[in-house]
C-alpha cells in the first residue's frame, strides 16, 4: 500500500510540473509564431489574434489548407477578433465582442465565419452551430509573396494574405 501511495505521489508530481512547464511556454519559439494586428475603423478599436504559419516551399491553397474544408485561419489557437464597438462585416451586422474567426477557403470564394466561442484549439471542436455571422468573400492575387499568413486592419478593411492570395474584408460600424 505504501509503495501505491508513493507511485502515485510520485505521478501527481510529474503532471504538475508538466502542466506548469506547458504554461510557461514561450509561444514565441513555435513554427508559427503568434502575432497581432490592430487597427481602428470608423471609431472601433479591432484586435486579431492569430498565429502566423510559413509557406516553407509548401503549396498553401487547396494542398496544405484544403478547398472547401474549414480552416482555423492560422495556426495553433484558433485566430481572434476583439471589436469594442458593433461593425459591419460585408454589410452584415457583428456585435462588438470576442470571436473565432474561421473561414471556408475555395479559389474564388471564401466563407468567413465569425464563431461565439473564441478559446479553441484549432478547428478541432468547432462548432457551427456557434456561428454569430458568415460572410462570402472573393480573394484575390496578391500583389506580392507572403511567407507568413498575416492579418491587416484598416482604411475600412480586414485583409488576409498568405502566400499568393490575398482576401479583402470589408468592415464598417
Amino acid at each position: 500500500m505504501k509503495r501505491f501511495l508513493q507511485i502515485t505521489l510520485l505521478l501527481f508530481v510529474a503532471v504538475a510540473f508538466t502542466v506548469q512547464a506547458q504554461a510557461q511556454e514561450d509561444k514565441s519559439k513555435r513554427p508559427s509564431p503568434p502575432a497581432v494586428a490592430e487597427g481602428k475603423i470608423d471609431g472601433v478599436n479591432i484586435k486579431i489574434d492569430y498565429s502566423r504559419p510559413a509557406v516553407k516551399g509548401r503549396t498553401v491553397w487547396g494542398e496544405l489548407v484544403p478547398y472547401g474544408k474549414v480552416w482555423r485561419t492560422g495556426a495553433n489557437e484558433a485566430t481572434t477578433i476583439e471589436t469594442d464597438g458593433d461593425i459591419r462585416i460585408e454589410g452584415m451586422p457583428l456585435p462588438k465582442g470576442r470571436y473565432s474567426i474561421f473561414t471556408v477557403p475555395n479559389e474564388n470564394n471564401w466563407e468567413i465565419r465569425f464563431n461565439s466561442e473564441p478559446d479553441q484549439w484549432g478547428a478541432y471542436r468547432y462548432d457551427d452551430s456557434k456561428d454569430v455571422l458568415r460572410v462570402d468573400v472573393a480573394p484575390k492575387a496578391a500583389s506580392e509573396f507572403a511567407e507568413r499568413l498575416t492579418f491587416d486592419v484598416g482604411k475600412g478593411m480586414i485583409e488576409i494574405s498568405w502566400a499568393d492570395v490575398s482576401v479583402p474584408i470589408k468592415v464598417s460600424k
